[in-house]
């Protein structure tokens, strides 16, 4: 039954309209674990349901709950509208300019809501490519299931009934591990350039094969990227970067040629062998972390993938005359001046990330008082993590990194012993005491600014 709906959705380049009457799954068929729901999803669900209204979870949730997969994000689609929303729940907001929603917080968790959305009007505001910038037409669940992406995403889960909703062949193309777009690709892209991306990210997230007729046509349209404002670009590879599965969604950005523009230079960061470490190193420890649980700093993410842009200009900027330490801080905003055309990096992030990248030169002043006040810096850790990512990277010996770690761990008198040893070159000789003479001088120097950093 299933294969046979499949046939009578599919077709390549054919905009789909969806059947009226969806597929629907039992417990036994689908196979979902009640106790993978959130229970403040279902409380959302049943208070709707229990006004009159219609309510389901849908989109990435219902996708991992037939996976196994334990959803980190619940969303709810009802046919109540925004303002009706509302008016049920007591922690209740409505946001968004192109298409309204409702966040209802409980706590920590927020679970978003979304009335049915209708077919995109003729009238509706679109730019000159024909992306749609603003649309809060509401609709039947048959046309919500329509503008949903992909079919993976067009499923309708009701906790009450415990049953599945399937309008266009979502639990088939899961089976079978394929990532389909809903309707012509063409137009959906256009529509909204951003899925592109999220083709790249389920895609490598799931392992799934993309369909060839879902990916044809992203080579040619990836420029449209650029319309797309840069807050959404930036939110996009947040998700992208922080899905626990980076590395692979990086490499299939560059398979599909989608990352040209969004991170400038890094496709040529990955193709130096230094480079390319350093960032695989970066992004397989995020991953890493993201599957065991552990936080993740988005600074500490976007300051990795920079980085050697940010050290080719520092090198440039010392080579002409500068010092070490404002050449440090040009480049970093050289660096972060380019990025903002194309993401909008919080001003926190940004912020850690110059933390970050400043802390650098200051882990090389092994003597006096310096490792003593760089211990107090309440970015220590991260760029203490980044200092060890250079180091097995091969860009710094690795006896920096060494005696960074025994000295952190080491106590009061451990910590006086490890100062008096002598620095080794790269030779593994000791510095002569006039490099050592000349290294403190420059050190003085620049320590205010340093200091500032």
């Amino acid at each position: 039954m299933i294969k046979k709906l499949i046939r009578s959705i599919m077709g390549k380049n054919k905009k789909v309209s969806g059947p009226a009457q969806p597929l629907m799954l039992s417990a036994k068929e689908h196979g979902i674990d009640p106790k993978l729901v959130s229970p403040n999803a279902i409380r959302v669900t049943d208070t709707l349901q229990q006004a009159g209204f219609k309510a389901f979870i849908v989109g990435g949730a219902v996708r991992d709950l037939l996976l196994s997969i334990k959803p980190k994000d619940f969303d709810v689609a009802t046919n109540a509208t925004p303002d009706q929303v509302k008016r049920l729940f007591r922690r209740a907001f409505i946001i968004g300019k192109r298409f309204q929603i409702v966040h209802v917080m409980f706590g920590q968790e927020l679970i978003e809501v979304t009335t049915f959305r209708g077919t995109v009007l003729d009238g509706a505001p679109k730019d000159e490519h024909g992306r749609v910038l603003r649309d809060n037409t509401f609709g039947s669940q048959a046309e919500d299931a329509v503008r949903r992406d992909f079919t993976i995403n067009a499923m309708y889960y009701d906790p009450a009934s415990q049953t599945v909703l399937d309008y266009h062949g979502g639990i088939a193309d899961i089976r079978a591990k394929i990532l389909r777009i809903i309707g012509a690709p063409e137009a959906r892209y256009r529509e909204d350039p951003v899925r592109m991306l999220r083709v790249a990210r389920f895609a490598a997230r799931l392992k799934f094969t993309i369909d060839p007729a879902t990916a044809a046509p992203i080579s040619v349209m990836a420029p449209l990227i650029n319309n797309v404002p840069a807050a959404r670009i930036f939110d996009e590879m947040l998700k992208l970067l922080m899905s626990g599965h980076a590395l692979a969604c990086l490499q299939q950005l560059r398979k599909e040629g989608l990352h040209h523009g969004l991170l400038p230079l890094l496709d040529v960061v990955l193709e130096q062998p230094m480079g390319e470490k350093f960032v695989t190193l970066a992004l397989t420890n995020t991953d890493n972390r993201v599957v065991q649980g552990k936080p993740v700093s988005p600074g500490f993410l976007f300051a990795s993938l920079l980085w050697h842009q940010v050290l080719e200009k520092w090198r440039a900027y010392q080579a002409a005359g500068e010092y070490p330490i404002p050449g440090l801080h040009l480049a970093a905003d050289d660096v972060l001046n380019a990025q903002t055309e194309k993401l909008a990096l919080q001003r926190k992030i940004a912020s850690d990330m110059r933390d970050i990248w400043a802390m650098q030169p200051r882990f090389e002043r092994r003597t006096g008082k310096s490792p003593y006040k760089l211990l107090e810096h309440p970015r220590l850790r991260a760029g203490y993590d980044f200092l060890l990512l250079r180091c097995a990277s091969g860009e710094l010996d690795p006896d920096i990194g060494e005696w960074w770690s025994a000295f952190i761990d080491a106590d009061g008198p451990g910590r006086e012993e490890l100062l008096t040893q002598k620095p080794k070159d790269e030779d593994g000789g000791a510095v002569k005491k006039r490099r050592r003479r000349a290294s403190r001088s420059r050190t003085k120097s620049a320590a205010p600014a340093a200091d500032e950093a």
